[in-house]
């Protein structure tokens, strides 16, 4: 009998940050390949080592030992060192489809410079895994990858085939017993012998024929340090015996050579429990962190991204700003920093990632839509839309003058005096007030743009003079230490401060649809559509939609149909990893209370306030393992009610002072529904009612959405909120959706689940995801028909106002670029020009146009081009393309 090849591959599996933060782990890694590198170098025998698939290894490790990069490149030049191709090892679906191509392009532009990427897409430990990912793979030009969890029963090999729904193909290496089923290879040869023919006689039902059927042996685990006897003990192994033929490989040299006859096949995402644990509970846990992330990602990809690239010059793209904002982006997206199953520390150290991220996104958009405004023709306000499809909507003005608009209907929201303030101070008082003003800016939002100071012998008077937009740039601290100076000696000097602006109202108007990717001068107008009225103040209609509120329950009707934005408090007696029930809970689904108030009457937004008083279990006492105790909790939801449009928005916020439960909002579906349509990376994915459980754990259908999630005629679109479940189940239909608001629990990880029996980690008690104290949630949903994509643009990515000082040379309306067919993920500049990232999530193909391009060329994810095209390309059922475009 032909010996069976056992591919050794000795690795280590480096979570960045999870129930340590990353500097106590980081020191571990410094240690690990102070000492293993040359050990490496010396030991041909140790003749692989796969650094974990992640380039954040390499830089986090460089950053500490610069002098060791010009070992590590030559390892890795050499194929010693296995090295990407991701720059981080994510989490899948609590991230977007953009985010993860960036991550997959940072790692193999970073291992370009250590002589290239591994060319296996390694994914070793995701909980689960997208339906697109085999695309991904495939248009960055990888033909293999390695999966453990999610693998359904269906594959009954340890390979098989896995398509993404356009067909795209890679060979999937299954591990079935996980990454590290050769963790700790003995330093005795004849025991090494042993343990292999027990692991062979546990996979054999998996393993084919020999010889060509071999063992994928992964010599590593979590943080394991390199066992220095690996070389030795395989030589032995080889000499004492002939079943087996032992060899320390790679994935990049085993795989292209591993079975590809008799392989099953499987279409769509992995998310079984079947034989390995997917840990659905993780999409649910600090609703913070994933709000936190769907800004971030926003902000970047649908703002800041195409503004800078559309409307400031070339020469003017922030490539290094952005480079910053999206790493921190992608180092988030690693499984246990975004799914928040780590300690403390770490969840703090991702928010503040984001903030970061954030904050240089909000700043170059600003950049760009100045530059907007410095470029019109004519002066006013100018309506900018940064999303590609065409659209009208409500924007928000700072108009000046009082009393009502002339020639068109708004609705005034507040009205500023010419007098901000008058105030009499002493100067002592007058610098505790001038060190509240910072950059210009005073707690009203209004920019001082110029100060006048006139002193005489009876004080001082001062004159801000300020305005909506800031228009001048001033040394605001050189006017302040001048003022210091003056009252320095004085602190009982008069002063007289007084707050000038023109009279101002803020007010909302209906604009008409203004172009993709495009913008639109403002003037006043007649409303086009009817108008949204407040009724016996719990009734909102605009002639398309009536919303009611219940004064008993809280709840709304849409057209009549009850129970929308029901909340359903439960226990939840699990860990970070999955929800699980109390032995005894106790359901909270009505309120105590109810008060209802109208905030906003219309006629362009009608906004009703529903206090909700709920008497919720304080907490789940361990050893009687139910929940005790009661503290009453006031639950505030805004609903809103626009002009023109059949979406209502909810906008839910309350102060969390209970622990171990699990809040959900219960949504009634207009009709009963067998599954559910859900929005992952670059695609709409179906789902049934159930989900595949295991020995291990419970197959639980919380499924997540990235942004929004269809069944039974109804849409919910949200912002964070990535857990679902279709609920009230009769007769294999759902009466209803569950949408998971909030899941609190202080446990990393615990044993004896109801749903999970076995730890997913160590069993460290925690704090922040208890999420005790404010907690909000953005949501809205539409009844019928409905493009959930335009729906999410609506819900959140707003239509932005700049004005303009008039001169330049762009008229009152237009775009900067028009593309239609296509979901637009990304626009950028890149290799001198633009690039335009597409897909298509549907099942019939579409044609792609870019209005007024010239030829352009498609390319592949490494940016190597595929084919021309003029003016515009199909794109077959659910397929990306990227496009790159002169300008």
């Amino acid at each position: 009998m032909a010996p069976r090849t056992v591919a050794i591959v000795p690795h280590t599996h480096w979570d960045r940050e999870w129930y340590s933060p990353f500097q106590t782990f980081r020191l571990r890694l410094v240690d690990l390949l102070d000492e293993f590198l040359p050990l490496l170098e010396a030991d041909l025998g140790y003749a692989r080592f796969l650094l974990d698939g992640q380039m954040a290894v390499v830089d986090d490790y460089l950053e500490v030992r610069p002098e060791a990069e010009a070992r590590l490149r030559r390892l890795a030049a050499g194929g010693r060192v296995a090295i990407g191709p991701w720059y981080i090892l994510m989490d899948e679906f609590c991230v977007s489809g953009e985010t993860i191509v960036r991550n997959l392009q940072m790692g193999m532009a970073r291992a370009a410079a250590f002589g290239g990427a591994s060319p296996v897409g390694y994914l070793p430990d995701m909980f689960g895994h997208i339906a697109q990912m085999p695309q991904i793979l495939a248009q960055a030009g990888l033909e293999h990858t390695v999966v453990w969890r999610g693998v359904p029963s269906a594959v009954d090999r340890s390979g098989f085939w896995w398509s993404a729904p356009d067909g795209s193909t890679v060979r999937a290496e299954y591990l079935l017993t996980g990454y590290g089923n050769g963790a700790a290879i003995p330093d005795d040869a004849k025991a090494l012998v042993r343990r292999v023919a027990a692991h062979e006689a546990e996979l054999e039902p998996f393993l084919f024929e020999r010889p060509d059927g071999g063992i994928l042996f992964m010599n590593g685990t979590d943080h394991q340090v390199p066992q220095t006897w690996l070389g030795r003990v395989v030589a032995e192994a080889n000499e004492i015996q002939d079943d087996y033929r032992f060899a320390v490989t790679s994935l990049g040299e085993y795989l292209p050579a591993a079975p590809t006859e008799g392989l099953a096949s499987w279409q769509g995402e992995l998310r079984s429990s079947a034989r390995a644990n997917l840990l659905m509970g993780v999409t649910s846990n600090r609703v913070d962190v994933k709000q936190a992330a769907a800004r971030a990602e926003r902000a970047l990809e649908r703002m800041a991204e195409p503004l800078c690239a559309l409307f400031l010059a070339p020469e003017r793209w922030p490539a290094s700003l952005l480079d910053l904002a999206w790493k921190e982006v992608v180092r988030n997206s690693a499984h246990d920093s975004i799914c928040a199953c780590s300690a403390d520390e770490v969840g703090a150290a991702v928010l503040h990632r984001f903030a970061e991220a954030d904050q240089i996104a909000d700043g170059l958009s600003s950049r760009a839509l100045v530059a907007l405004a410095s470029s019109m023709e004519q002066a006013g306000p100018v309506v900018v839309n940064p999303s590609a499809r065409p659209r009208g909507g409500l924007v928000e003005l700072t108009l000046a003058g009082e009393g009502p608009v002339e020639g068109g209907q708004v609705q005034v929201l507040e009205e500023r005096p010419a007098v901000l303030a008058d105030l009499a101070l002493t100067g002592r008082e007058l610098g505790a007030f001038l060190s509240q003003i910072r950059s210009q800016q005073l707690d009203d939002g209004a920019f001082v743009n110029r100060v006048e100071v006139e002193e005489g012998d009876d004080g001082i008077d001062i004159v801000l003079h300020a305005e909506p937009e800031l228009r001048t740039e001033m040394v605001v601290e050189e006017v302040k230490r001048d003022l210091y100076a003056r009252v320095g000696g004085r602190p009982d000097v008069a002063c007289r401060v007084r707050i000038h602006q023109p009279p101002t109202r803020r007010a909302l108007a209906h604009v008409e649809q203004v172009p993709g990717f495009g913008w639109r001068a403002w003037r006043p107008a007649p409303l086009s559509v009817g108008p949204v009225r407040v009724e016996a103040d719990t009734v909102m209609a605009n002639g398309l939609v009536t919303v009611e509120v219940d004064r008993s329950a809280g709840t709304f009707a849409v057209d009549g149909l009850t129970g929308f934005d029901r909340l359903v408090d439960g226990g939840d007696h699990g860990d970070t990893y999955n929800w699980s029930p109390p032995d005894h809970d106790t359901i909270v689904d009505s309120p105590v209370a109810v008060a209802v108030d109208v905030v906003e009457r219309g006629p362009l937004r009608a906004r009703l306030r529903v206090r909700r008083t709920f008497g919720w279990p304080e907490a789940i006492d361990d050893e009687l393992r139910s929940r005790t105790g009661e503290r009453r909790v006031v639950v505030t939801t805004m609903l809103e009610l626009r002009a023109g449009e059949r979406l209502v928005r909810v906008h839910t916020t309350f102060d969390n002072p209970c622990r171990d439960h699990r809040l959900r909002a219960h949504f009634p579906l207009p009709e009963p529904a067998a599954g559910s349509r859900a929005e992952c990376a670059f695609a709409v994915v179906e789902r049934g009612l159930t989900a595949e459980g295991g020995p291990t754990e419970q197959g639980l259908p919380t499924f997540p959405s990235r942004r929004f999630v269809q069944a039974g005629g109804l849409t919910v679109v949200h912002e964070g909120l990535l857990e679902y479940e279709l609920v009230d189940i009769a007769a294999g239909r759902a009466d209803a959706l569950a949408l998971t608001l909030l899941r609190a629990t202080g446990m990393l990880s615990r044993v004896e689940m109801a749903t999970r029996p076995l730890p997913a980690g160590p069993s460290h008690r925690l704090h922040d995801p208890q999420m005790l104290g404010p907690v909000e949630a953005r949501y809205a949903l539409q009844v019928g028909e409905a493009d959930p994509y335009a729906l999410v643009d609506d819900a959140f990515l707003p239509l932005e106002v700049v004005t303009a000082e008039g001169g330049g040379h762009r008229p009152d309306h237009g775009s900067a670029l028009e593309v239609t067919g296509g979901e637009v993920s990304a626009l950028r500049r890149e290799a001198g020009g633009l690039e335009l990232r597409v897909f298509n999530p549907s099942d019939r193909s579409v044609t792609v146009g870019i209005a007024g391009a010239p030829t352009g060329w498609l390319v592949d994810l490494r940016g190597r081009p595929l084919r021309p095209f003029d003016g515009s390309f199909e794109l077959g059922p659910w397929a990306i393309a990227t496009a790159r475009l002169p300008g």
